[in-house]
C-alpha cells in the first residue's frame, strides 16, 4: 500500500511539474484563487445579513495575499466538493480549516497545522437523555454527521452502540435534530461555537477527556513545491509575529490555536 501510494505521489508531482510552479502562475497573474466554505463560523462565514466575510482563514487569506503583493479572489467551495475543486485548478489554495486525515492526505497535500479541535456534539437543550458525553453512545440513540466531513469516518469506527446518520450537508444535521429524528450531530469547536451563538435551543456536548483531535490546516495539489515552501514560511512569520494568535482571539478561537 505505501508503495502505491508512493507512486501516486510521484505521478501527482509529475503531472503538477508539467504545468509549472503554482506561485510562478500567481506572480504573472497578481491573483491568488483561495477556495473557502462560506458556511463555515468563525473561519470563513458569509454573514447573512451583512453579506460580508468574516473568520480566521478568511483573514489569513487576505495576509496572504498581502505578503504575496497579489490581488485576492475567494472561490466557493465546501467540504464535500474541495478535492474535486483542487483537482480541477479552481482554486490555488483552500482555507478553510480542513481537517487533515489520512484519506485525504491520498489526494491533496496539507501545510502545517494552525488549528486544532476535538469533536464535539451538539444537541437540544430538551434532550433529557443526552447530558453529558458519556449519554452520547448508547442503543437507541442516533447520532448524525454531514457526509464528507472527518467526522464520518471518525464516528463509523468509535461508535460501538449507537446508530449513525450521514446525511448530505451541514443544514441537515441540525434539522435532523431540531425535529426529534436525531438525538445529537458532531461537529467541531468553531461550528459548535456557532450553534450557540446563532440558535436559542442548542446544547453543547463536550469530551470530558480528548476524544479524537485533528489538526487544522489549508490544502493544496500536490507538487508546487516553490508556492508550498512560500505558504510554510508565510505559516511560520504568523505564528513568530503575532498574527495567529491576534487574528484567533479576533474570532474567538485562540483556545484551539496552534501557536508554535
Amino acid at each position: 500500500m505505501k508503495r502505491f501510494l508512493g507512486s501516486i505521489f510521484v505521478l501527482l508531482t509529475l503531472v503538477s511539474s508539467m504545468h509549472g510552479d503554482k506561485l510562478e502562475t500567481i506572480m504573472k497573474e497578481n491573483r491568488l484563487k483561495v477556495c473557502i466554505w462560506p458556511g463555515y463560523y468563525g473561519i470563513s462565514y458569509l454573514d447573512p445579513r451583512t453579506q460580508e466575510l468574516a473568520g480566521i482563514d478568511s483573514d489569513l487569506a487576505k495576509e496572504l495575499a498581502k505578503d504575496l503583493k497579489v490581488d485576492l479572489e475567494y472561490v466557493q467551495s465546501s467540504f464535500a466538493t474541495l478535492i474535486k475543486d483542487i483537482d480541477e485548478n479552481k482554486c490555488d489554495i483552500a482555507m478553510f480549516a480542513i481537517g487533515n486525515t489520512p484519506s485525504r492526505r491520498e489526494k491533496i497535500r496539507f501545510t502545517t497545522p494552525h488549528l486544532s479541535s476535538d469533536i464535539y456534539a451538539i444537541t437540544t437543550k430538551s434532550n433529557n437523555k443526552i447530558q453529558t458525553w458519556d449519554d452520547l453512545d448508547k442503543k437507541g440513540n442516533i447520532l448524525a454527521v454531514a457526509k464528507g466531513t472527518y467526522h464520518e469516518p471518525i464516528m463509523k469506527e468509535k461508535l460501538e452502540n449507537a446508530e449513525l446518520l450521514v446525511v448530505n450537508g451541514f443544514k441537515a444535521r441540525e434539522q435532523e435534530v431540531l425535529s426529534g429524528r436525531a438525538d445529537a450531530f458532531m461537529t467541531d469547536y468553531p461550528f459548535g461555537k456557532r450553534m450557540l451563538a446563532k440558535t436559542d435551543w442548542a446544547k453543547l456536548i463536550i469530551p470530558q477527556k480528548e476524544y479524537y483531535k485533528t489538526p487544522y490546516a489549508w490544502a493544496m495539489a500536490y507538487g508546487n513545491d516553490k508556492f508550498y515552501e512560500r505558504v510554510e514560511k508565510f505559516i511560520s512569520d504568523i505564528k513568530k509575529d503575532g498574527r495567529l494568535l491576534k487574528l484567533s482571539k479576533n474570532n474567538g478561537l485562540e483556545a484551539i490555536a496552534k501557536l508554535n
